[in-house]
Parts: C-alpha cells; sequence; structure tokens
C-alpha cells in the first residue's frame, strides 16, 4: 500500500513546462534516500523551485513519473500534502499574529488533535517560548527562519521541502539553522533544500546541480570533487589581475577567480603538472610569481566546470 514504508523520492523524466516559454524542469531523474539530506544547488531560475513545487503537489508535472514517500506524484498529491512540510522563499506567515498565533493557527488548518500541547511542544523545540506572545512582523530575519521551521514541523512531516531558507539571515543563524535540520536528519526526517550558497550545499548528504532546468550532476559533494573535468591550480602572485588577463586568453586555461591575492585557475584536465605548466606560463610572460600549487576541487569549481560545459555546448548547438 502507498506510503506505508517511507521510500524517499523516487522521480524519472520529470518536466514541466510553462506557456510561451522554455521547460522550466527539463527531464530530471534522481533519488533521494530516507532521512538524507538532498541539496538542490543552481542560480536562480535554474528550475529548483518549480521542481519542489511538483513534489509536494502544488504544480501538476507535464511529463515523467515518480513517488514521494511511496506517494504517486501524479495521482495522490493530497496524501503527499498531509506528509511534508514545504518551506517557501518569502516568510508566508501572518505579522500581525504572534509566534503561538500563528502555530495556533497552522494547526487548526492540519486538524492536529491537541493544539495547545502540539504548540507548546513546536515552541519549545525550536527555542522560541520565549518569544511565543511577540508578534511575527517584529521578527529578525533568523527568528522568522524558526518560526516558519516551526509551522512546518507542526504535523509531523515525513519529508522538509525547503526553498532557499537561509536568504537574508545572518551566518550565527544559518549555523543554527542547519545543526538544527542535521539533527532532524538524524531522526529519520527527509530533507530536500534548495540553495546557492556553496558553503551550505557542502552541509548536504547528497546534491545536485541543475542549469536552465537541466540536470547537469548528481552525487556526494566528495564524488562530484573527484568526478570534476579539470584540474585546480592556485597562483600567488603581487599582480593577480595581470596574471588573471593572461590566463584567460591561454587555451588550457577554463576558468580563473581572484581571492585576496591568489588566484584559483582551473586547467585542462589532462594537462601534464598542472601547477608545473601555469607557472612556466606565467613566468614566460615575464609576470611575479609568488607561488603555484595543484589543489582539491571545491564545490564551487565543480559548479563552474559543469554550467561552463553545458555553455560550451549550448554555444556549439547555436
Amino acid at each position: 500500500m502507498p506510503g506505508i514504508a517511507d521510500n524517499g523520492i523516487e522521480v524519472e523524466g520529470l518536466v514541466r513546462q510553462f506557456k510561451n516559454g522554455p521547460r522550466a524542469v527539463d527531464g530530471i531523474s534522481l533519488q533521494v534516500k530516507p532521512g538524507e539530506i538532498y541539496g538542490f544547488l543552481g542560480p536562480n531560475g535554474s528550475g529548483k523551485t518549480t521542481f519542489l513545487r511538483m513534489l509536494c503537489g502544488l504544480l501538476t508535472p507535464d511529463g515523467g513519473s515518480g513517488t514521494c514517500l511511496g506517494y504517486d506524484i501524479l495521482k495522490e498529491p493530497r496524501s503527499i500534502k498531509r506528509h511534508v512540510g514545504y518551506m517557501t522563499q518569502k516568510f508566508s506567515y501572518y505579522e500581525d499574529l504572534s509566534i503561538r498565533e500563528n502555530l495556533d493557527f497552522v494547526a487548526r488548518m492540519y486538524g492536529i488533535p491537541d493544539r495547545k500541547r502540539a504548540v507548546a511542544d513546536s515552541l519549545e523545540r525550536l527555542g522560541l517560548s520565549a518569544r511565543a506572545k511577540q508578534l511575527a512582523g517584529q521578527l529578525s530575519g533568523g527568528w522568522k527562519q524558526r518560526l516558519a521551521l516551526a509551522a512546518c514541523m507542526l504535523h509531523r512531516p515525513r519529508l522538509l521541502l525547503l526553498d532557499e531558507p537561509t536568504a537574508g539571515v545572518d551566518p550565527k543563524a544559518r549555523r543554527d539553522f542547519w545543526e538544527e535540520i542535521h539533527r532532524l536528519a538524524s531522526e529519520g526526517l527527509t530533507v530536500m533544500i534548495t540553495t546557492h550558497y556553496m558553503d551550505e550545499a557542502e552541509r548536504c548528504h547528497s546534491i545536485a546541480i541543475l542549469d536552465l532546468g537541466t540536470l547537469v550532476a548528481k552525487g556526494s559533494p566528495e564524488s562530484l570533487a573527484d568526478d570534476i573535468d579539470a584540474a585546480v591550480v592556485v597562483v600567488d602572485s603581487a599582480r593577480p589581475r595581470d596574471i588573471s588577463k593572461f590566463l584567460e586568453q591561454q587555451p588550457f586555461v577554463h576558468s580563473t577567480a581572484q581571492i585576496g591575492n591568489s588566484l584559483r585557475v582551473m586547467v585542462d584536465i589532462g594537462l601534464e603538472q598542472p601547477a608545473q605548466s601555469t607557472a612556466a606560463a606565467i613566468t614566460g610572460a615575464g609576470l611575479p610569481l609568488s607561488g603555484c600549487e595543484q589543489v582539491r576541487p571545491s564545490l564551487e569549481d565543480v559548479f563552474v566546470a559543469v554550467t561552463q560545459a553545458r555553455k560550451a555546448q549550448r554555444d556549439q548547438a547555436a
């Protein structure tokens, strides 16, 4: 019987086409295991929100198939909604109601028995008890985030869908939020979260990278770094901008990014001795060099590599 076993998420070839526009989601296939934190990484407009809305029954796919918590996403969206907590990008609770009043309203909407106890437990769990009477409109971004998460968790969902939940909040609030997410996952909750912050994506167990509605890479942060189709070299120099301009003209260089007085340079994966070859090119051009070494690719390097490869494919097809 659907929904008895928590099967996480399994979708195959999921498509969503908006009128008079390109496909917002173009044939995405993936699996999310129970208790996994799965990150959706991509720029604005890449299809992340559209995908989440299809999973929780707010949008109907135009193609493809799949299940969410064992329920068919095409035939059983009502059943999915009962077992999913969805946190939208925009704060969507009543600013002229207190934290407690907002949570009580959500509990009424779900028909939760013993609402008073459920709300009290939620306030305690998210550290909101001392602010329970404060109006939502008076909260900072981090406290609004806690209220939204508390509301999502009131009906004890088995899957949490979080759409860029930490946008606009301070670093401490972000860290506290992620500690809570990992605690929930350790208790068996499945979490799918969209973000364009690389450091947040690295906190996920698995990641999918989207580009213009297409899934271009997926796997753990470690496996994606191992499979990158480029080598990464860090160049130190007193003239990083001059070196960047020079390297960007070299055929073996994919991209450069300045970090302080250092450059992070992606070069051809097949280049023999990447650091030595890059250093030789720089000194051969008469530019000053303090150091040059090959380093392990970061998730940002992976993101740049796969999106650049997709752009090159589109340019060739045009």
